[in-house]
């Protein structure tokens, strides 16, 4: 194998081994670790934010704190250069270990996927209690605060939801409840504040 293509082979392995070490999952103990529900309260005024070529409009206040279940790293799709990463997180018994143990989670594609053999916690509340949200970094400190964060973590975010547009007719809506499940269910969060939560 010629020389150069075998450093570029090593170096895209050592990246990859990087990355994952980066964010390898984390263990914490057993037991309900994000007992509450988001906070959510509705802005009868909008703002309007503009980062970059995209204007986004702010729907509701946004605070939770729950178990980070899945993230996946976006660089290549029409949201990438404003949302890089999604975070499928989960509060109640969706952030309790034992429940989590007999739950695949999975993301792609911008979607949130879980699978069971047989339900640990009924299909409703495993809905309603996990979410998959594209996050906005509301700045570069955000942006290094959100490149930290493990699977297994539990973190507390504060921030927006917000609506997404651009000039070219390209739209991205967040979703404004945790009852909706599929297509359009996924909450865009503009993140000013994400960090690990207390024990």
């Amino acid at each position: 194998m010629p020389r150069p293509i075998l450093i570029g082979l090593m170096l895209i392995v050592a990246l990859g081994a990087a990355h994952w070490w980066r964010h390898r999952p984390m263990l914490p103990g057993p037991g309900v670790l994000a007992p509450d529900a988001p906070t959510q309260i509705d802005l009868d005024d909008s703002t309007a934010l503009q980062r970059g070529d995209t204007t986004l409009v702010t729907r509701a206040r946004f605070e939770l704190t729950a178990r980070v279940l899945s993230r996946e790293d976006y660089r290549s799709d029409a949201g990438a250069s404003l949302a890089p990463v999604d975070l499928a997180l989960g509060w109640g018994r969706m952030s309790d270990r034992h429940v989590l143990e007999g739950i695949k989670i999975s993301q792609e594609n911008r979607f949130y996927h879980w699978h069971v053999d047989a339900f640990p916690i009924p299909r409703r509340e495993i809905e309603t209690s996990s979410a998959n949200m594209h996050m906005i970094p509301a700045d570069d400190t955000v942006r290094e605060e959100l490149e930290r964060v493990r699977p297994g973590e539990v973190v507390h975010l504060e921030g927006f939801l917000v609506d997404a547009n651009r000039a070219n007719g390209w739209r991205w809506h967040t979703s404004m409840t945790r009852n909706d499940t599929g297509n359009g269910a996924c909450e865009l969060v503009y993140v000013e504040s994400i960090v690990p939560a207390p024990p």
